[in-house]
């Protein structure tokens, strides 16, 4: 793998801002995080760009100014506790854990977590706890959390997270009935309930329970 120029790097942060990423704390996690370390293959060439990717089992990576859009929405501040739902190529867990206390990213998919272990463990993220198990009954043994980023949509936000969603904390989750029409929703949750509000139009992988094949 070659490492991005200045001038990609550049290139790079200058699409994140163009496309509404402007915390400082967050673009500074994103210059740090070298997204080409989780792309693989053919793609790797790619991996600067501002598209999604393919990944193994079926996956992808997200387009950076997404993944920066959610993480910017989730207000991360260096004391919470996070729970990613679908850790996939491990990219957006890694940017987590240069904002937030500790991160615990699961995923279905075996072979997704063994090899965002090892990209974890190459960068010396120690911040970082990779799961396999059904993301959509979150991680109830670590709860609550202060934040919860889900990476994959679901027809609504699931009841299982919202319950291990910390009073104060803030859930960001696509959410849609269909891979064509979804939306990019923040849950706050106070003393009362549950307050939503829409963020942007999105596209994801379907939340999907139980494991993944471990191919």
């Amino acid at each position: 793998m070659t490492l991005p120029t200045p001038e990609t790097k550049m290139q790079f942060l200058f699409a994140l801002r163009s496309k509404g990423v402007t915390d400082r704390r967050v673009l500074n996690a994103m210059e740090e995080i070298d997204r080409g370390l989780f792309v693989r293959g053919i793609f790797a060439e790619r991996a600067y760009e501002d598209m999604p990717l393919p990944i193994a089992c079926g996956q992808t990576i997200s387009q950076p100014s997404v993944v920066g859009i959610m993480t910017q929405a989730l207000q991360v501040s260096p004391r919470d506790k996070v729970l990613e739902v679908g850790t996939g190529s491990g990219y957006q867990a890694a940017i987590l854990s240069k904002l937030a206390r500790r991160v615990y990213t699961v995923d279905r998919h075996p072979r997704l977590v063994r090899e965002a272990r090892s990209v974890f463990e190459a960068l010396s993220l120690s911040n970082i706890t990779a799961i396999t198990a059904d993301g959509s009954h979150g991680v109830p043994e670590q709860a609550p959390f202060d934040r919860i980023l889900v990476t994959a949509a679901a027809e609504d936000p699931p009841g299982p997270l919202l319950a291990q969603l910390r009073i104060g904390g803030i859930m960001v989750v696509p959410v849609g009935q269909s891979d064509t029409v979804q939306t990019l929703i923040r849950v706050r949750r106070d003393e009362d309930g549950f307050d939503y509000n829409e963020i942007r139009p999105v596209r994801f992988v379907p939340l999907l329970e139980g494991l993944g094949q471990d191919v």
